[in-house]
């Protein structure tokens, strides 16, 4: 019976680190995220600060080719709403790995003190 619990216990165990690896990765991509938006909000408010006469120009390549000031701010705009969109996607996708991961957390709990009971280990002497 120690050994089934055992198996079980290890099995939840290796399911919760893949978890805590997931959890860091989408923590990282979204770190990511953060600094591109940051990045954005600059290059808008630098494009906002010019007018009509001034010329802007995008790094195509090795080429820096010329572009209009509002498809420049429609770009940026339109960039702005999608690293909001992604970074909404990993706060939602981190939530459910964290109320996850809690729940694993407890019937790890669970299964130790099981395993310790069929071992004949008071519980909380390990």
């Amino acid at each position: 019976m120690a050994e089934a619990i055992q198996r079980k216990l290890q099995s939840e165990l290796e399911k919760y680190q893949q978890m805590q690896k997931d959890v860091n990765k989408s923590m990282s991509a979204r770190q990511k995220l953060e600094a591109q938006l940051t990045e954005n909000n600059i290059v808008k408010e630098e494009l906002d600060l010019l007018d009509s006469q001034n010329t802007v120009y995008k790094l195509i390549g090795p080429v820096l080719v010329k572009q209009e000031l509002d498809e420049a701010k429609a770009t940026v705009t339109k960039r702005l709403e999608y690293i909001n969109g992604e970074i909404q996607r990993h706060e939602t996708l981190l939530k459910d790995l964290e109320r996850k991961s809690e729940q694993h957390r407890e019937i790890l709990a669970s299964l130790q003190q099981e395993y310790q009971r069929a071992q004949g280990i008071p519980a909380g002497k390990v």
